[in-house]
């Protein structure tokens, strides 16, 4: 009895967890994804953003991402179109060696398809299912990936305004009587990253500007939508890579200071510094282990776990991670930047936020938390697309969906199995208890009917 009780719950549970409010429109609404590079999450709460605010609560938000380690740019840009941790996606960092090509990547110096071609984002992707796509200034999107490129890109122009590159994005998600529309759109926007290293994030007088500017560019952006007719027929999507923290003068570590610079090549210097000893390099950890209080030094196959940071040959044999509001400079005693990031990705200050809207969306709904990695499983979906292999979960970001039921089914089944476990218990107390009754005793009367009805008086 108990086992037909769990099939049938956890049966239910199944249909509860897979039932769908109405099936999915045919084709799926176009999707846009934006991304205000630096937004960090709490911007939302410290500063009025009364554009942002008008979007998502037509739609979602998202509290706070969890993005990829490094907090970077292009790590995190990249893992939002491929789902993938950066170890993954092999775009580590702002700099990268890779030992076996003997090249040197930067980020102004990145069109070689080398680096790219470890996994495919979702403008490449897309095509396969006849899908045309589109990237503004998105990194990686003007580097040819498998071959192909993106239907419609431009290469990263700062001097390009946000509404010029809005205005480029809208007439390909319009299409015209030669070209069909864009199925999927990419949108980057250097702000507040920028004015957040300059001033840094504590800065209320000045980021508060910036974020007015980032704001009125979201308003630009729905009016652009709602102009073309664009609004509330597609699905935009509003996130960012990274969030920023507050440096000081006062918080640096000196390189030079603990490790002679002839003994190790220097790879990248952030947050997170990557070195290839030169010499001994047992002697070259031990001292770097021992440099600061607020600087971790790991060998390569010591890295955490949980940073998912290990399992590429690009990263190199020693790294080092400052701690919060940190930097690592080589010498002296100049601060780069007020504002920075590349920090470990379980700070709070490193979190970005996600917001959405559109006719695939709930309306009014938030969550505290997803995975960055989530979102490209979650865009698939909307695109009705076969994702790549990736990092990334639906079980969380299908509550954001207007079409999905939003039920826990971890939850939901270890509830199921606890109260099958007390039942259980009940019954076996019950039978220990009745095998413990005296010899000849008769706890329950039975109630004997007679089938004679004549001899019933009630009858006659």
């Amino acid at each position: 009895m108990l086992l037909k009780i769990l099939l049938g719950v956890l049966g239910c549970v199944g249909a509860f967890a897979t039932e769908t409010v109405a099936e999915q429109p045919s084709p799926p609404p176009q999707l846009l994804l934006v991304s205000f590079d630096g937004f960090r999450a709490d911007y939302l709460r410290r500063f009025p953003m009364p554009n942002l605010k008008l979007l998502y609560s037509q739609g979602v938000l998202v509290e706070q991402l969890t993005n990829v380690f490094i907090t970077k740019t292009f790590p995190n840009h990249y893992s939002l179109v491929t789902g993938l941790y950066a170890e993954s996606h092999g775009i580590l960092a702002s700099n990268m060696y890779d030992p076996v090509s003997h090249e040197h990547f930067h980020i102004y110096n990145d069109s070689n398809p080398m680096w790219w071609n470890e996994a495919r984002p979702l403008w490449i992707s897309a095509l396969d299912s006849g899908y045309k796509t589109a990237a503004m200034m998105w990194p990686g999107s003007d580097v040819t990936i498998g071959n192909r490129t993106a239907t419609h890109f431009s290469a990263y122009n700062p001097q390009v305004t946000f509404k010029q590159r809005v205005g480029n994005v809208t007439k390909w998600m319009l299409g015209d009587e030669k070209d069909k529309g864009v199925m999927f759109a990419a949108l980057y926007w250097e702000e507040p990253d920028h004015s957040g290293h300059i001033f840094g994030p504590d800065n209320d007088t000045a980021m508060s500007q910036v974020l007015k500017e980032v704001d009125d560019n979201i308003g630009l952006l729905i009016s652009e939508l709602k102009t073309t007719g664009l609004w509330g027929r597609v699905n935009i999507l509003i996130t960012s890579d990274h969030g920023m923290t507050q440096c000081s003068a006062q918080r640096l570590i000196q390189l030079d200071s603990c490790l002679h610079p002839d003994n190790y090549t220097l790879v990248d210097l952030s947050p997170v510094t990557a070195i290839i000893p030169l010499r001994d390099p047992e002697a070259v950890f031990k001292l770097l282990d021992k440099c600061h209080q607020h600087m971790k030094a790991y060998k390569k196959p010591d890295i955490p776990d949980r940073l998912h940071y290990r399992n590429n040959d690009r990263i190199q044999p020693i790294i080092l991670i400052a701690d919060e509001g940190w930097t690592i400079v080589l010498r002296g005693d100049e601060l780069p930047r007020l504002g920075d990031h590349g920090y470990d990705n379980s700070l709070p200050s490193m979190h970005p936020f996600m917001a959405a809207s559109g006719p695939s969306f709930r309306q009014g709904y938030q969550i505290s938390s997803l995975q960055s990695v989530d979102i490209y499983p979650l865009m698939c979906k909307l695109l009705s697309l076969p994702p790549q292999p990736n990092n990334g979960t639906m079980t969380r970001a299908r509550c954001l969906l207007a079409a999905e039921s939003c039920w826990d089914v971890p939850l939901v089944i270890g509830l199921v199995v606890g109260v099958l476990l007390m039942l259980t218990a009940i019954t076996v107390l019950f039978r220990y208890l009745s095998s413990r009754r005296p010899p000849g005793s008769r706890p329950f009367q039975r109630l004997q009917v007679d089938d004679d009805d004549d001899d019933d008086p009630m009858l006659e």
